[in-house]
């Protein structure tokens, strides 16, 4: 039998969000508060359930613990970064830095340790979604190398081929692009991409340019300024 919990308010415009919890309790608190905020919530208990959900239904954002049974939360996070570039939130008990950077790597947007309250939950949501809109703005088109970024449409090519990358990824490649050659440091990279102190620390930077440099395919483009930060350069 199926744990999945339907779609709630049924209006069809309002934003669908994933919830993957196992924990009654949790998952909840977290519902009821996310309806009464005006989003849809599917709220699923099982990793399984959640890929075969993501499968049928597209969601804004998918809010997924770590600890599930079964399938945890890393490899459902892994699994659906090879499928969708939708938004993703951890939750998670684990609180240890080597835990939050794991997450990140694999393709989470935000990591939220439990006990959270609603309020700094939806706040978190809302920073997660307005960094993955596609946004217009004078000089959208950024060009390094064969490396081609348009902001507008949040779209990476190299040489021409489409490259997937996550919400996060994506605004750390446009910000060092955007400013070719300038070094910033890692501390400069959470306040400007991040917006926050980020609760990963310096590492969670590390691990996107590592991300970018893998699925760019590009090592050089980015380069490290030893005891300094990363600067983005031009390649052959």
């Amino acid at each position: 039998m199926s744990s999945t919990a339907p779609l709630q308010p049924p209006d069809a415009r309002s934003p669908a969000v994933l919830l993957v919890e196992d924990e009654q309790s949790i998952g909840n608190l977290v519902r009821s508060y996310l309806v009464g905020h005006g989003y849809r919530v599917v709220w699923v208990r099982s990793g399984e359930e959640a890929l075969a959900e993501l499968s049928r239904h597209p969601v804004r954002i998918v809010l997924l613990d770590i600890g599930l049974p079964g399938m945890d939360g890393l490899d459902v996070c892994r699994l659906i970064r090879e499928r969708s570039n939708v938004p993703v939130v951890m939750l998670t008990a684990r609180d240890e830095e080597p835990d939050r950077i794991v997450g990140l790597e694999v393709g989470a947007d935000d990591y939220i340790p439990k006990p959270f309250s609603p309020r700094e939950l939806v706040a978190r949501m809302k920073a997660v979604l307005r960094r993955s809109e596609p946004r217009s703005e004078p000089g959208d088109a950024l060009v390094l190398g064969d490396i081609a970024l348009r902001r507008d449409a949040r779209e990476v090519r190299r040489a021409d081929e489409p490259v997937e990358l996550t919400a996060k990824e994506f605004d750390l490649l446009a910000h060092l692009m955007e400013h070719p050659g300038i070094v910033f440091t890692r501390e400069q990279l959470l306040d400007r991409v991040w917006g926050m102190t980020y609760p990963a620390g310096t590492r969670t930077v590390d691990a996107h340019v590592a991300a970018l440099r893998r699925k760019l395919a590009r090592p050089a483009l980015i380069r490290t300024m030893r005891g300094a930060g990363y600067k983005a350069v031009a390649t052959p």
